[in-house]
């Protein structure tokens, strides 16, 4: 006995039903918001410490970079995530997190076989076509003189 596509299709939405999106959407807006405004205290802070602009540049994606890989390796920030859904992969947290996330989940292949092969799953084509489209706009900033 085969299934239709009508079939099929009304067993889908049965065995899942709609996320309420209006809720996910403000949780989302909340807890992403809250990211950013961790990040601009970060930037007042180190501010105030009296850095330089460039090493307050620096230092604030990178304390986010820290804090969520380690939030990450301890298993709290995707508790956050499953709550806050895109809201935790707009910010610079969700980079973080999609390095570190199949490094935790590939160690016991080994360091060098799971960790090592396995950190840039994700976020390796960002990286890739960061790095291209850099390269890209360098070379147009060259030739029309922007600089």
């Amino acid at each position: 006995m085969s299934t239709t596509g009508k079939e099929y299709d009304g067993m889908t939405k049965k065995a899942s039903p709609p996320s309420p999106k209006v809720i996910n959407c403000v949780k989302a807006f909340l807890i992403g918001g809250l990211i950013c405004t961790v990040g601009q205290l970060l930037n007042y802070g180190f501010e105030r410490l009296g850095f330089s602009e460039d090493y307050v540049k620096a230092l604030t994606p990178s304390v986010l970079i820290i804090l969520t890989a380690i939030l990450t390796g301890i298993g709290v920030f995707d508790k956050i995530a499953k709550h806050a859904g895109a809201g935790t992969i707009v910010p610079i947290t969700g980079f973080a997190n999609s390095v570190v996330s199949p490094a935790i989940e590939f160690k016991a292949e080994g360091i060098v076989m799971g960790t090592g092969a396995k950190i840039f799953t994700i976020a390796g084509p960002v990286i890739a076509y960061g790095t291209l489209a850099a390269v890209i706009y360098g070379a147009i900033a060259y030739i029309f003189n922007l600089y």
